[in-house]
């Protein structure tokens, strides 16, 4: 079976940016140490500092679905209540 590409974006409210991106740089190593995790890469826009994007990439469906209910990522939702503006996941298949 193929890898799980995600592409998710989260847009932050304008005056929470500090606050999302601190909490999005927590996710980053006990994601990374995850089993399944390929890769787990933060990005923010050069234009538009509010808009971060993680490109991350699993063996499976399954191992991801086990990192959307783990404690790391519970504890973001919670820290970061009211402070984006927009959330858009996108599951992936590489063709080439």
């Amino acid at each position: 079976m193929p890898k799980l590409t995600i592409v998710a974006n989260i847009r932050a409210n304008p005056d929470q940016v500090d606050l999302v991106k601190a909490e999005l740089l927590k996710l980053i190593d006990a994601t990374r140490a995850e089993a399944g995790c390929v890769n787990y890469d933060l990005h923010q826009d050069n234009e538009n500092p509010s808009h971060f994007m993680f490109y991350e990439n699993w063996d499976t469906r399954e191992l991801w679905q086990t990192h959307m209910n783990a404690p790391h990522l519970a504890a973001y939702m919670t820290a970061t209540d009211g402070a984006v503006a927009e959330f858009l996941l996108n599951e992936m298949t590489i063709l080439s």
